[in-house]
């Protein structure tokens, strides 16, 4: 049957007829195939595996390289000000616009951080105060290695996630997906495109989708506690790194399989018991609940779900307008994000660097390592929780583990704990998802508890 464009999307109706031209189909579908080909597909690129969206990121880190740690402190210190401003002072030009009020006018302790973020980068940059902030292994790893990844990354990923999530893909494949995700993690279909989105580009990548859908009503509380605490898996990329930096790269994939396995289990795990279990299906005040995966008797899975993304592709905004919005959020992680990353991520590291706190807190985890056969125990149990403070650490700490399989545990671990202070924790914070700081070192801690003898019994079978 051929259909003018003018013919109505589908009715709301259980079983009504779902018609929509060629126009409104190819709406859904070009942008949708455009953020399949950029952030779901995994390509080879300089020897590497990667994807479209870490190609344009790397290209534009490698052109302004040298310059991006001045940039950074510049954001940094842009925001400090404008914040200040913006708190302090209150001026009608501010107050009056609500993406600029949201940005710049904020409570006691954001503002505090926002501050010492730029104080930091500061101190950083030019090499002043007390070395501990502004050492190669605190406030340099942050500024020099971290920010200039963020700035390129979000860049590229804030103006063109809507490719991702606003045309239509997560109706799709939620729909298709829907019955698998609900019975294996009680969550709906389209959180598996936050899983892939994270699993080929970056943690943060689907941290920042999920932020977005619980804000626009597509996730509750709880679906968004839950994916944004299990679903952002490390890359490919970053695994690939881990492997070679911990001189496993000939066990990639057996190390991968069990990162995978150990994440699949506690991804259904840990989200049955508090905190997370106790997270309310809430939506967010003033949105309500915006997601409907249900199928009508007697309409197909693919049909219904083609229509449910053709119908959101064809209510979405004009293009400039995706852009306008694009932009307010490379804007929003620049001068709301990077601040948080800099002062807390810093501050993480010192205390992982010059404090014996992470060996503290460690003890408990030699028995246990020790009952679980493996070497070197008391050299890797701080390991296994310094993660919490950035997910780079625990490679660099069990990089001097002689032992292979105890480097083989060491370094699946620090892939799937998935709460990096650094990084993903301070987004998780920054994106006013409904969890604490407590709540999210507790999850870090139960998931490494839950994955810790999986990976130990499949490395005991792989490395022998």
């Amino acid at each position: 049957m051929n259909h003018d464009e003018s013919m109505p999307l589908l009715d709301d109706q259980p079983g009504a007829s779902t018609p929509f031209s060629l126009r409104q189909l190819l709406i859904f579908l070009i942008p949708s195939l455009l953020g399949v080909l950029l952030f779901l597909t995994p390509i080879v690129y300089e020897e590497k595996v990667t994807i479209g969206l870490g190609v344009m990121a790397d290209a534009l880190k490698a052109a302004f390289n040298d310059h991006l740690p001045a940039i950074a402190t510049a954001l940094l210190l842009a925001s400090a000000a404008l914040g200040l401003l913006g708190s302090l002072f209150k001026p009608r030009w501010l107050t009056q616009r609500p993406a600029l009020n949201e940005l710049f006018n904020l409570p006691p302790l954001w503002l505090g951080l926002r501050v010492l973020g730029a104080l930091f980068a500061a101190m950083t940059f030019w090499q002043f105060g007390p070395e501990w902030i502004w050492g190669a292994n605190t406030g340099g790893v942050v500024l020099k290695d971290l920010a200039p990844v963020l700035i390129t990354f979000f860049l590229v990923a804030g103006l063109i996630l809507p490719l991702l999530t606003d045309y239509g893909l997560m109706e799709f494949c939620g729909t298709l997906v829907r019955n698998v995700f609900r019975k294996i993690f009680g969550l709906p279909g389209r959180s598996a495109i936050d899983a892939i989105a994270s699993w080929l580009g970056s943690g943060t990548v689907g941290v920042l989708i999920t932020a977005q859908q619980y804000q626009k009503g597509f996730y509750s509380a709880r679906e968004a506690a839950v994916i944004a605490t299990n679903f952002s898996i490390a890359s490919i990329a970053f695994s690939l790194l881990i492997t070679s930096f911990m001189k496993l790269d000939h066990l990639f994939v057996p190390f991968y399989l069990t990162v995978v396995v150990a994440g699949l289990a506690a991804a259904i795990i840990t989200p049955r018991i508090p905190p997370l279990s106790w997270k309310k299906e809430e939506y967010v005040a003033g949105v309500g609940k915006q997601i409907r995966e249900e199928v009508p008797a007697g309409t197909s899975l693919l049909r219904w779900g083609l229509a449910q993304a053709v119908r959101r592709a064809n209510a979405n905004p004009s293009p400039l307008q995706m852009v306008r919005i694009g932009v307010h959020n490379v804007v929003d992680i620049w001068l709301g994000l990077l601040p948080l990353v800099m002062a807390i991520g810093t501050l993480s590291l010192a205390i992982a660097e010059f404090t014996p706190i992470f060996n503290w807190l460690s003890y408990p985890l030699v028995p246990l390592l020790e009952a679980l056969q493996l070497p070197e125990a008391a050299k890797a149990a701080p390991a296994l929780l310094v993660g919490f403070a950035d997910m780079f650490l625990p490679a660099v700490l069990g990089k001097g583990i002689e032992s292979e399989l105890t480097r083989f545990v060491v370094a699946c671990i620090s892939l799937t704990q998935l709460i990096y202070m650094s990084e993903v924790g301070v987004l998780i914070l920054k994106a006013k998802l409904p969890l604490s700081l407590l709540e999210l070192f507790v999850i870090f801690v139960l998931r490494t508890l839950i994955t810790l003898p999986i990976i130990a019994l499949m490395a005991h079978w792989i490395v022998g």
